[in-house]
């Protein structure tokens, strides 16, 4: 199975070995030239489901990377990646001016698609994350920010709607 995004195969990767890992029941074969061989028998081999939970938090990572370089083209500067406050992660923060913007990204098929993913609860939980991360700044809770979500289609075509929870509390 290869993934669409990456010139992956992911049929072939295969776990760490024993000795790269300190896992005592596990063992590795190695051919002369160094690289990993199968994994032993006691590991089972990945399932379906696996694969497309490996390939879902790669083309995550991508569309994410994605975002990035588009706000980055636009003159923002990338602050965190993945920060995770007290509400949980925020994908990215970026400043812009003296404006701290925390961009939400959803990937899906379509703009629309990746739209109908948002929810009053996930919005509540970014705000206080957000909050979380406002504390450490200069002005604290007065620095001028927004939550931006950013909707990446399956062509990494990217749509960025800001100000995206304006009326939401």
């Amino acid at each position: 199975m290869r993934h669409w995004q990456y010139e992956l195969d992911l049929d072939q990767i295969t776990p760490l070995a024993a000795s790269d890992r300190g896992h005592p029941r596990r063992r590795v074969d190695r051919d002369p030239g160094g690289i990993r061989s199968k994994p032993a028998p006691d590991v089972p081999a990945a399932t379906p489901r696996q694969h497309r939970g490996r390939s879902a938090y790669l083309s995550g990572l991508a569309a994410e990377e994605a975002v990035e370089r588009h706000l980055v083209a636009q003159g923002m500067t990338c602050l965190k990646r993945r920060w995770r406050g007290p509400g949980g992660e925020i994908d990215r923060i970026f400043s812009s001016d003296d404006k701290i913007v925390f961009v939400e990204v959803k990937k899906a098929v379509s703009h629309d698609c990746a739209a109908e993913r948002i929810f009053r609860r996930q919005a509540d939980r970014i705000a206080l994350s957000a909050m979380a991360f406002l504390e450490g700044e200069a002005s604290g809770s007065l620095t001028d920010m927004r939550i931006d979500v950013a909707l990446v289609d399956a062509m990494g075509a990217v749509k960025v709607i800001e100000n995206a929870f304006a009326g939401w509390w």
